[in-house]
């Protein structure tokens, strides 16, 4: 299962004015284990960072989903709120959950979140945005795994359907963020037994 990681960097970047400062920059990307994570973000900046670089810090990262904009490159961090009945006791819990999402301020990201939320069936509100440090994330593409799970490209089901995929951006969803694993192999389960 693919979880977010924010990876800490150092390195000594060269400034716009030629002057070079050393820098300690965190990136977000998907992995399955620390050790994953650390492999994958020196593979990811190998090529982008001229000179050496160390990794500083690993830390497991929560967000539900990533809204990612091609015409942004500031990230934000969105704090959503709601309701949901508990059905064991039938009181009310408040859940929070955070996304990230690309945009050119805060009024355009908390406009981006409430557009990318619009199918939700429970009243949100969106109590902060706030300037994300994060400069860049890989989310985890890995077309062997893809195929071995029957998952499609983005590119492929827009084709496949009669009108095109929008301009909303693309949505990175950490695995198993709609549903438990154990709520998976239920379904699985049920299935298997009315094939046989």
């Amino acid at each position: 299962m693919n979880t977010w990681f924010t990876v800490k960097v150092k390195y000594t970047k060269q400034l716009e004015n030629g002057e070079f400062k050393k820098v300690s920059e965190p990136y977000l990307l998907a992995a399955m284990t620390f050790t994953d994570a650390e492999a994958r973000i020196y593979e990811e900046l190998g090529s982008l960072i001229r000179g050496e670089f160390s990794v500083t810090n690993i830390a497991r990262t929560d967000f539900h989903d990533i809204f990612h904009y091609e015409d942004s490159f500031t990230w934000y961090k969105v704090k959503v709120s709601y309701e949901s009945m508990d059905a064991d006791n039938e009181k009310k819990k408040k859940i929070s959950q955070n996304f990230l999402v690309s945009a050119s301020s805060v009024k355009e990201a908390y406009e981006r979140i409430h557009e990318s939320l619009s199918t939700m069936l429970v009243d949100f509100i969106v109590p902060s945005v706030t300037v994300s440090p994060i400069v860049d994330i890989f989310p985890f593409n890995d077309v062997a795994a893809d195929k071995e799970i029957s998952r499609k490209p983005l590119v492929e089901i827009s084709e496949e359907m009669e009108e095109p995929v929008s301009g909303k951006g693309v949505v990175f969803s950490a695995s198993g963020s709609d549903f438990d694993d154990e709520e998976i192999s239920n379904i699985e389960d049920e299935y298997s037994s009315e094939e046989e």
